[in-house]
């Protein structure tokens, strides 16, 4: 990446931000890392950066131009700093040395001079080291690495089997999908160990040795029918599909009151996560009804965020009053559209009452309907690979009165859910 002219200043509070996180090292970080690390920054700053943003001043994706001043300002108060100006006023300004101005005007003959000592010692190291024998690298094909689900249901236990035997290193973890501090320490003497999934999902495990990924494989966390959560932190309240599933997919008044009566913030979820076959997430459409029905104090946006997952990524699509329009970040697998920075009012809407949502996702392209009126429409470049489930999260709480999926364009429906409506 080109460096710009405060590139040392951003890097410094990208540190910083790290060491808040202890996510681990940001070289290990992937996509679902910068979501959440977007979720949380949107949350704290009530800025949204997106996910691309992110991996921008990150490094991870090749980009030329310096971040602007609204993102240096937004990074900056995430890391507990007024804006930006306050952060770079509070790094010392260390004062050019004697010695550093005595180099400076010779750097010229110095480089030329490392130069030639340089070639030098290489040629010196290639005839003495004609003789030696290589290192011999290490045989990754010997290490096996493999799991499965204790039960059916959440939360739920996973035995992950290995063999690292043939490894000479101490620095062996399980990472259990792509947050770093989810790792389960291991030894070259284990065969076994287990780890806890919160979640429905399709997950990638991976087995880690001196911090590098030796081999992975996918996870999948089924839902067992429809699942409904309170997402506390760090452990969220289930809801079985029978206490949800009554006419509509919602909460029973208990649960309700349990929300109404928080002074924080509060996102339940609807959860369905399943073996479809080879269904494409490329090309299907859904349709679906929704209500809010909690929008008083900390949930008055009404925001709404339908997931929808596959085996290779996932589409989140939000929605909100009109008003609150600004704050949405549409996500469609590879391509990210932040509400500050694009219009997205025409995902706003009062859910108050029931509205219809349609889907349509045809050749990579998706189009979004609210009561048959299409609102937005984009294409995305990588695949979400096969159609796995869908999620449903509220800010407060919400009903889905009923669901359908199907294949190639409304060509066959292959998921259909009333809730026991007649």
């Amino acid at each position: 990446m080109q460096k710009y002219p405060d590139y040392n200043f951003v890097q410094k509070c990208l540190r910083r931000i790290e060491a808040q996180l202890d996510w681990g090292t940001s070289q290990s970080w992937h996509n679902d890392v910068f979501l959440e690390l977007s979720e949380r920054i949107q949350n704290k700053t009530n800025v949204l950066l997106s996910p691309t943003t992110l991996k921008r001043v990150w490094g991870k994706v090749d980009y030329k131009s310096a971040p602007s001043i609204s993102t240096l300002n937004t990074l900056a108060q995430f890391a507990g700093f007024v804006n930006w100006r306050d952060f770079k006023n509070s790094i010392p300004q260390k004062k050019e040395s004697w010695l550093a101005r005595t180099i400076t005007p010779n750097l010229g003959i110095i480089i030329t001079s490392a130069a030639i000592m340089t070639l030098i010692f290489i040629s010196f190291y290639s005839m003495i080291g004609s003789n030696s024998s290589p290192a011999s690298a290490i045989d990754y094909s010997q290490v096996s690495f493999s799991s499965h689900p204790i039960a059916k249901g959440l939360p739920n236990s996973v035995v992950f089997n290995f063999d690292v035997s043939t490894l000479k290193t101490d620095s062996l973890y399980i990472q259990q999908y792509w947050d770093p501090n989810r790792t389960i320490k291991i030894n070259t003497d284990q065969k076994q160990a287990t780890g806890i999934y919160y979640f429905p999902g399709y997950f990638r495990a991976k087995l880690l040795a001196d911090g590098k990924r030796i081999k992975g494989h996918d996870l999948f966390i089924t839902s067992e029918g429809w699942l409904g959560t309170l997402d506390y932190k760090p452990l969220p309240k289930y809801l079985l599909d029978q206490q949800i599933t009554k006419g509509s997919l919602s909460f029973p008044e208990s649960i309700l009151n349990e929300i109404r009566a928080r002074e924080q913030p509060l996102v339940s979820s609807y959860h369905y996560v399943g073996n479809f076959g080879n269904i494409s997430g490329d090309n299907f459409s859904l349709a679906t009804r929704v209500r809010s029905i909690y929008n008083e104090k900390w949930a008055v946006c009404q925001y709404l965020r339908l997931f929808v997952l596959g085996t290779k990524g996932a589409f989140v699509i939000p929605f909100s009053i009109p008003g609150c329009a600004s704050d949405l970040g549409l996500m469609l697998n590879d391509v990210y559209v932040n509400g500050k920075e694009h219009d997205l009012s025409a995902l706003g809407s009062d859910f108050t009452t029931y509205r219809d949502i349609n889907l349509n996702v045809e050749n990579k392209k998706v189009t979004i309907r609210i009561d048959d009126k299409i609102v937005y429409s984009k294409k995305y470049n990588e695949s979400i690979g096969n159609f796995v489930g869908l999620r449903y999260k509220f800010l407060g709480a919400g009903e889905v009165a009923h669901v359908r999926i199907y294949e190639d364009n409304k060509k066959s429906l292959f998921f259909e859910e009333n809730f026991d409506q007649p």
